[in-house]
C-alpha cells in the first residue's frame, strides 16, 4: 500500500512549462519515418550511390589513362634512344674533331671518378664534361667505372644517357663495357650473390642498355637471359631473389615479357581502351621470358603455402601451450614473430608478382588443427563445457541477441568527458576475494562433502541470517523519500523536477536504445552523489508487477558501472538484505516482490555485477527450507541466471550439486504438482536432457540423387527465369533440355538419363514428383513446369502424377486431418499449376471444385465428421485452386462453368457462415471472409455476390433451372426412371460420382456422347480448356466460343461431372454474326470450286479398255458350291493333277438388237493370253507401286511432324495474344507428285 500511495504521490507532481523547458533529459524515441521521408532518403540513397560509382569509374579511368600515358611516352623514348644508337656507326666524328678536345689528364680521371658516383642531379654537369673532354684514351676506363658505379633506380636513366652519348661518340665503347659487364655479373649457378641490392640495379640497368640498342641482340640478350636463368633457376626453394625479379618486371617488363599487370589490363577491357605494346622483341622470344618467370612465379606460390601451414602449425602448437602452461617462452614468441614478419614480406611479394604477371593468387587453406585442438581440449569436471562446439545445443544464451545484450555495453568512457565522472569513478567495488576465495574451497570439498552434511551447515547458516534485523527494507526507502522530499521541496525545485522525470521516464525504457540513452543522459546531466542515491532507490523500488523492466534495469546499472561502481554496489547490497528478510519472514503473501528480488538478482548476475557465489549462496539457501515460496522463489532464480551459471566454469559444479539436491527434495517432499512442474522447467532450463539425434531415413543413392534433384536443384533462385510472372498471369513456358542455363534444363536432362525400363526407378520418380509436399509452395510451380517438360519424353508420368495428385486430393477429404492440411494445400495448388501447363483438362478441375464443397456435405442441416460447421478448411482449398488458375476460365464454355460453380460455391460458404457454431463471442472468421470475397473479386468483378444464405439458395435455384431443359434434353431416360434426381435441392455433385475415373452404368447410355465430346475438344482451338487453356489471353472470338461451347456441352454429359441435376451445361446461344471475313472465305471457297469443275469438264475422256461383263453371264457363269472337307486317301505323290492349259475367253457377238456371248478356250500360249496375262501383271505392279509411294508418303509425314514437335519443344515459345482468335489454316504436309504416282500421259 506505501509504494502504490508513492506511486501516485509522483504522479500528481505538476511542474511548471518553464522549468520543463529545460528538460534535457527526456528519452527520445525513434523518430517514425512518413512514407515521404523514406521515398526521399531512398532517392538521396540512390544518388549518393551513383555518385560514388561514377568517381570510381572517373578514378579508374584517370588512373589507367595515366598509366597509358606513361608506358606510351617511355615506350617512345626508348624507340627513339634505340633508333639513333642503332645509327651510330656511320656518324660518328673523325679524328680531327677529337684534337680539338681537351685531353689534360688530371680532367679526364676527374671525370671517370665522377662516373663512379654518378647521380641524377649530376646529369647536366656530367653531359657538359663529356662534351669537352677527349676520351679516346680512357673508355675502357669509363667503361669500369659505369659498371662499377654505386647506382640508385632513380639514376638509371641518367646511366642509360651517358652510356648512349659515348657510345655514339667513341666506337668501341659498346665493346668494353659489354666485357666489363660479364666480369660483374653473375652468370653461374653456383655462384652466390653476394649483394642483392647491386645486383637489382645492374639487373635494370644492363637491360635498359640492351633496349637501347648499345647492344646488338645477338650479343645482349643471352647474357640477360642466362641472367635471368641464374636467379630463377637457383632459388625455387629460399626465394631470395624474388625482390630482384620483381624490379626486372615493374621495369623492364614492357619491353622482355609483353605482359600489362592484371590491374590495368581489367580495366583496359572493363572500358575497351587499348594499352600501348612495345616492339622490341617480337612474341616468341617474350614468350621465353614469360614461361620463365611463371615457372618461377608457381614456385614462389608452392613456398608461400608451405610457409603458410608450417606458420598455422606453429600458431597452434602456441595456443596449446598457453592452454596447458598459460605462458610462451620468450623465446618462442620471438620465433613466431620473425616467422609471421617473413611470411608477410613473402606474401606481399607474392601478391605483387602475381599482379605483375598476371596470375592468380594461391588459395591458403585454412588450418583446422587449431580448432580441433579446441574443440578436443574437454575439461574433465565439466563435461558440458564445450558442447556447443559439437551440436549447439547447449549455450549460456538462448541466441545472438541475447549474447549481444548482456556483453556488448556501451563503454561510457569512450566519448563522456572524464570530468563528469571523476568523483563518482574513485568509488571502489567490493572486494570479492573473500566470496572467491570461499566459493574454490566449496568447489574443492564438494566432491567429498557429505549431503547431510552439507544441508546441516546451510540449516546453520540460515539461523545467521535470520538472527538479522527484521524490517523491512522496501518501506524504510520509502520513508526515506518521503522525508528527503519534504526537506528539498523549498529548495533546488528546478533539478529536482528534472530529476523525478528522469526517473519517471525510466518506467518507458523497454528496449536497448532507449536505456542506453538513459544511462548517457545521466551520466552527463544528473550525475551527483544524492542523484546516484535517488537513483538506487528508484531502481530497487521498480515496481513489482514490471518485470519487463528488470533486464534494461540491470543493463543501465551495468553500463554505468565503469563510471560509477558505487551504484551497482549499493544495488546488491539492498537486494541481498531485501532477500534476506524475505527469508526470515517465512509468510505467504507478497510473492511478487520476492520473485522481483530474485529475478533482480538473476539479471544482475547475468551482467556480471552481482557476484555468482552470492547467487549460489542465495539458491543454497532457498533449498535448506525448500516449501511454499521458497519453491517459487528458487525456480525463477533458475530460469534468470540458472544456466548462465552452469555453463559458466568457475560455477559449474556448485549449481550442479544444487541441481540434484533440488530433484531429491522434489522426489522426496510432497509437492503441490504446480510446484513439480515449475521444478522440472527450472531443472531442464538450466540443463536440457540429451535428445536423441533424429534417425534419417535410408535411402539408396539413386533414390537420394533423385531427391536432390528435384528437391533441391529445381528449386534455386535462378529457376525464376523459366517460371517468371508477366502482368497478373505466369508465362507458362514449358522448359526443353537445350536451354543449358537454366536448373530446370539441367535436372531435366539429368531426369532423361535415368533408366525409365526399370521399374523402381520410374516409380520413385513418379512418387517424388506427386510428393509436392516437399518442395516450397511458391516452387510448386516450378515442379509442374519440370513435369510438364518431362512428359513429352516421357508419357506414362504425366497420367501416374495427376491420378497421384487426384487420388490425394481424395483421401484428404475422407481422412480430414489436421496434420495434412498444409500438404492438401499444396497438392491443391500443384493441381491448379497442373492445368496452368497443360497437364489437365479444365473438367478435372470442376470436377474437384465441385468435389470440394459437395462430398460429405449435407445442405438440410445434417451433421457430418468430414466438414464439421466450424470446419473452414475447404474454402480455404477452394479459394486456393481458383486463384491458381481460375483467371483463365474468362472466355468459351470454361467461364460459363465458373460462373455456375460460384453461385454453388457462395451456398457452400453461406451454409459456413450461417452455422450456428459462429456467434457474437466467436465470430466466422474475418480471414476466410476476406479470402472468399478477394477471390470472387479477382475471378469476376462484376458479379452480385450474395448477402446471406437466403440468396445464395435463390442464385442456386435460378441456375438450376437454367441447367434442367438442357439435362433433360440430354438424358429422357434417367429423368422419367428417377425423379428424385430431379430434385433441385440436391448437390450439384453425388458423393459417389465425384472424381471417379471410371463408371460403367454411366458409359451404357453416354459412352458415344462422351467419344464425340472428346475428339471435339481435342480438335478445337481458342477455348481455355485443355493443352491450350493456359494462355495468358484466352480468345475473345464469338464463332469460335460457340463451337468450344456445343463440344464442351456434350463433353458435360458425362455423370461424373455433372452430378445428379446441376450439370453445368450451358445453353446453346444463337448463331455466330456474319463477319468480313466468312464473305471473303465465301467467295474464295465459290471460286476454287468454279475452276475445279471447270478444269474437270476440259480433261479429255479416256477410252475404255475393258468391256464390262454384264450381270446375267456373270451370274450364270458363277456357281454355286459347297466346301466338302476331302477324304484321307493314300495317293501317290507321283499323281498330280493335270493343269489346265486354256484360258476360257467370252466371246460377245451382236445379231440384231440382241447380243449373243459364247465361250471360247483360248491356248494359254497364244498371243491372246499372253497379252492379257502381261496387262494384268503390269496393272498389278502399278498398284504395288502406288501403294509402296502412298506408305512412303506416310512415314515422311510422321517423320515430319515429330521433327516439328522435337523443334517447338526445343525452340522457346513466344506467347502470341492473337493466336487464340482464329485457328490457322495449315497446308498438308508431304503432298504426293501426281506425275510421279501416275505417270505423265
Amino acid at each position: 500500500m506505501a509504494q502504490q500511495d508513492y506511486s501516485a504521490k509522483k504522479d500528481q507532481v505538476d511542474v511548471e512549462n518553464k522549468t520543463e523547458d529545460r528538460i534535457q533529459v527526456s528519452i527520445k524515441s525513434e523518430p517514425e519515418n512518413s512514407t515521404l521521408e523514406l521515398k526521399r532518403k531512398a532517392e538521396e540513397l540512390e544518388n549518393a550511390e551513383k555518385a560514388a560509382a561514377e568517381a570510381i569509374t572517373e578514378k579508374e579511368k584517370g588512373e589507367l589513362m595515366q598509366y597509358i600515358s606513361e608506358v606510351s611516352e617511355k615506350l617512345k623514348f626508348k624507340a627513339e634512344l634505340r633508333q639513333v644508337n642503332i645509327n651510330a656507326e656511320g656518324k660518328r666524328p673523325e679524328e680531327h674533331f677529337f684534337s680539338k678536345l681537351d685531353s689534360n689528364l688530371k680532367k679526364n680521371t676527374n671525370f671517370i671518378k665522377r662516373l663512379r658516383n654518378m647521380t641524377e642531379l649530376q646529369r647536366e654537369s656530367l653531359i657538359k664534361d663529356m662534351d669537352g673532354l677527349n676520351l679516346t684514351k680512357y673508355i675502357s676506363e669509363a667503361a669500369s667505372a659505369i659498371v662499377d658505379a654505386k647506382l640508385k633506380m632513380s639514376d638509371v636513366s641518367t646511366a642509360v644517357q651517358i652510356c648512349s652519348l659515348l657510345h655514339r661518340r667513341y666506337a668501341e665503347f659498346s665493346g668494353q663495357l659489354l666485357e666489363h659487364w660479364q666480369k660483374v655479373l653473375p652468370l653461374k649457378k653456383d655462384e652466390k650473390i653476394t649483394n642483392p641490392s647491386k645486383i637489382r640495379v645492374d639487373l635494370r640497368f644492363y637491360a635498359e642498355l640492351v633496349s637501347c640498342g648499345l647492344f646488338q641482340l645477338k650479343e645482349g640478350l643471352p647474357m640477360l637471359g642466362n641472367l635471368l636463368t641464374v636467379l630463377t633457376g637457383s632459388d625455387k626453394e629460399e626465394h631470395s631473389n624474388v625482390g630482384i625479379v620483381l624490379s626486372f618486371c615493374r621495369h623492364c617488363g614492357e619491353d622482355y615479357t609483353g605482359i600489362v599487370p592484371r590491374k590495368y589490363r581489367l580495366l583496359s577491357e572493363k572500358y575497351q581502351i587499348n594499352t600501348p605494346k612495345s616492339d622490341f622483341l617480337a612474341p616468341d622470344r617474350q614468350k621465353g621470358v614469360r614461361n620463365l618467370l611463371k615457372d618461377y612465379y608457381r614456385s614462389l606460390c608452392k613456398h608461400l603455402v608451405r610457409d603458410y601451414k608450417a606458420l598455422e602449425n606453429m600458431e597452434s602448437q602456441n595456443h596449446r601451450i598457453l592452454q596447458t602452461k598459460g605462458e610462451l617462452s620468450a623465446e618462442r614468441k620471438e620465433k613466431f614473430e620473425t616467422a609471421q614478419n617473413a611470411f608477410q614480406k613473402l606474401l606481399s611479394n607474392t601478391e605483387q608478382f602475381s599482379d605483375i604477371i598476371d596470375e592468380d593468387m594461391p588459395n591458403l587453406p585454412k588450418d583446422e588443427s587449431l580448432s580441433q585442438d579446441e574443440v578436443t581440449t574437454l575439461d574433465v569436471h565439466n563435461r558440458f563445457k564445450d558442447k556447443e562446439m559439437f551440436d549447439g545445443s547447449l549455450s549460456a544464451w538462448e541466441d545472438d541477441d541475447t549474447r549481444s545484450f548482456y556483453e556488448n555495453l556501451q563503454d561510457l568512457k569512450a566519448f563522456i568527458p572524464g570530468i563528469l565522472f571523476k568523483d563518482s569513478s574513485q568509488s571502489v567495488a567490493p572486494n570479492q576475494s573473500e566470496a572467491v576465495e570461499k566459493l574454490e574451497e566449496d568447489l574443492s570439498q564438494l566432491e567429498g562433502e557429505d549431503t547431510e552434511i552439507l544441508e546441516a551447515e546451510t540449516k546453520e547458516e540460515l539461523k545467521d541470517v535470520v538472527k538479522g534485523d527484521d524490517k523491512d527494507l522496501t518501506e524504510t526507502l520509502m520513508q526515506e523519500m518521503y522525508d528527503t522530499e519534504e526537506d528539498t521541496a523549498i529548495t533546488n525545485i528546478a533539478n529536482k523536477a528534472l530529476f523525478d522525470h528522469f526517473l519517471l521516464s525510466l518506467l518507458q525504457c523497454v528496449n536497448r536504445e532507449i536505456i542506453d540513452q538513459a544511462a548517457t543522459d545521466f551520466c552527463m546531466n544528473l550525475n551527483t552523489r544524492p542523484n546516484r542515491k535517488k537513483l538506487v532507490r528508484a531502481l530497487f523500488l521498480v515496481p513489482r508487477t514490471r518485470l519487463d523492466l528488470l533486464p534494461f534495469y540491470s543493463r543501465f546499472v551495468a553500463t554505468l558501472n565503469p563510471c560509477m561502481p558505487d551504484v551497482a554496489s549499493e544495488l546488491v547490497s539492498m537486494l541481498k538484505q531485501d532477500f534476506k528478510f524475505h527469508i526470515k519472514k517465512k509468510d505467504q503473501i507478497n510473492i511478487e516482490s520476492k520473485v522481483k528480488t530474485v529475478r533482480f538478482i538473476g539479471e544482475l548476475v547475468k551482467f556480471k555485477i552481482f557476484p555468482k557465489s552470492e547467487a549460489l549462496y542465495c539458491l543454497k539457501l532457498l533449498l535448506c527450507d525448500f516449501i511454499h515460496h521458497h519453491v517459487e522463489m528458487a525456480c525463477n532464480l533458475l530460469e534468470t541466471c540458472g544456466r548462465f551459471l552452469y555453463q559458466a566454469s568457475d560455477s559449474h559444479q556448485r549449481i550442479k550439486v544444487l541441481l540434484e539436491q533440488m530433484m531429491r527434495k522434489k522426489a522426496v517432499l510432497s509437492i503441490d504438482s504446480r510446484y513439480t512442474t515449475m521444478i522440472e522447467n527450472a531443472f531442464y532450463y538450466c540443463n536440457p536432457p540429451e535428445v536423441a539425434p533424429m534417425v534419417k531415413k535410408e535411402r539408396p543413392p539413386l533414390h537420394e540423387y533423385i531427391r536432390k534433384l528435384l528437391y533441391q536443384d529445381l528449386t534455386k533462385t535462378i529457376n525464376d527465369k523459366v517460371c517468371t510472372s508477366a502482368g497478373s498471369f505466369y508465362s507458362y513456358k514449358k522448359i526443353n533440355s537445350s536451354d543449358k542455363q537454366s536448373p530446370s534444363a539441367r535436372v531435366l536432362r539429368q531426369l532423361r538419363k535415368m533408366n525409365w525400363d526399370d521399374a523402381d526407378t520410374a516409380d520413385y520418380i513418379t512418387k517424388c514428383f506427386i510428393g509436392v509436399w516437399n518442395v516450397k509452395f511458391y516452387n510448386i510451380r516450378c515442379l509442374a513446369n519440370l513435369l510438364a517438360g518431362l512428359v513429352a519424353y516421357q508419357e506414362n508420368v504425366g497420367p501416374q502424377v495427376v491420378d497421384g495428385v487426384l487420388e490425394d486430393i481424395r483421401l484428404g477429404l475422407e481422412v480430414n486431418h489436421p496434420k495434412l492440411n498444409q500438404r492438401r494445400v499444396s497438392m491443391i495448388r500443384y493441381l491448379g499449376e497442373l492445368y496452368n501447363y497443360r497437364m489437365v483438362e479444365s473438367t478435372v478441375i470442376f470436377r474437384v471444385l465441385y468435389m470440394l464443397i459437395t462430398f460429405e456435405v449435407y445442405y438440410d442441416g445434417t451433421y457430418s465428421e468430414l466438414d464439421p460447421p466450424e470446419n473452414l478448411f475447404r474454402i480455404r482449398l477452394v479459394c486456393t485452386l481458383l486463384d491458381t488458375c481460375g483467371q483463365y476460365f474468362n472466355s468459351g464454355s470454361s467461364k460459363k462453368k465458373l460462373d455456375y460453380f460460384l453461385i454453388f460455391f457462395q451456398r457452400y460458404y453461406w451454409l459456413k457462415r450461417s452455422s450456428p457454431v459462429f456467434t457474437s463471442d466467436f465470430p466466422f472468421p474475418v480471414y476466410d471472409r476476406y479470402m472468399v470475397e478477394d477471390t470472387i473479386a479477382n475471378l469476376r468483378p462484376r458479379l452480385k455476390v450474395c448477402d446471406s444464405m437466403e440468396a445464395a439458395e435463390k442464385a442456386v435455384l435460378v441456375a438450376m433451372e437454367e441447367l434442367k431443359p438442357k439435362y433433360e434434353e440430354l438424358y429422357p431416360d434417367i429423368m422419367n426412371d428417377d425423379p428424385e434426381k430431379n430434385n433441385i435441392q440436391k448437390p450439384p455433385v453425388s458423393e459417389e460420382d465425384s472424381l471417379c475415373p471410371i463408371e460403367e452404368e454411366d458409359e451404357e447410355f453416354d459412352e458415344d456422347a462422351q467419344s464425340v465430346s472428346s475428339m471435339q475438344d481435342a480438335e478445337t482451338e481458342g477455348d481455355t480448356d485443355g493443352y491450350s487453356g493456359s494462355q495468358s489471353q484466352p480468345f475473345d472470338d464469338d464463332g469460335e466460343g460457340l463451337g468450344r461451347q456445343m463440344s464442351l456441352s456434350d463433353a458435360d454429359t458425362d455423370p461424373t461431372y455433372d452430378g445428379e441435376t446441376t450439370a453445368t451445361v450451358v445453353k446453346p446461344v444463337g448463331q455466330p454474326a456474319q463477319c468480313p471475313e466468312d464473305d471473303d472465305f465465301m467467295t474464295a471457297f465459290d471460286k476454287m470450286l468454279s475452276d475445279s469443275i471447270l478444269h474437270r469438264n476440259q480433261e479429255s475422256v479416256k477410252p475404255q479398255l475393258d468391256i464390262v461383263i454384264p450381270m446375267n453371264i456373270k451370274n450364270a457363269t458363277s456357281k454355286k458350291t459347297s466346301f466338302i472337307p476331302p477324304k484321307i486317301t493314300s495317293v501317290p505323290a507321283e499323281i498330280k493333277e493335270p493343269e489346265n492349259q486354256t484360258i476360257n475367253f467370252v466371246l460377245m457377238t451382236r445379231r440384231g438388237n440382241k447380243q449373243q456371248f459364247k465361250n471360247l478356250a483360248v491356248p494359254i500360249s497364244s498371243e491372246l493370253a499372253q497379252n492379257l496375262k502381261d496387262r494384268e501383271e503390269a496393272e498389278r505392279m502399278e498398284k504395288q507401286h502406288v501403294k509402296l509411294l502412298t506408305l512412303n508418303i506416310n512415314e515422311r509425314q510422321e517423320e515430319e511432324d515429330y521433327q516439328e514437335m522435337l523443334a517447338s519443344v526445343q525452340r522457346p515459345s513466344v506467347v502470341n495474344l492473337n493466336r487464340d482468335r482464329r485457328p490457322k489454316y495449315h497446308h498438308p504436309k508431304g503432298a504426293p507428285d501426281v506425275d510421279l504416282i501416275f505417270g505423265n500421259k
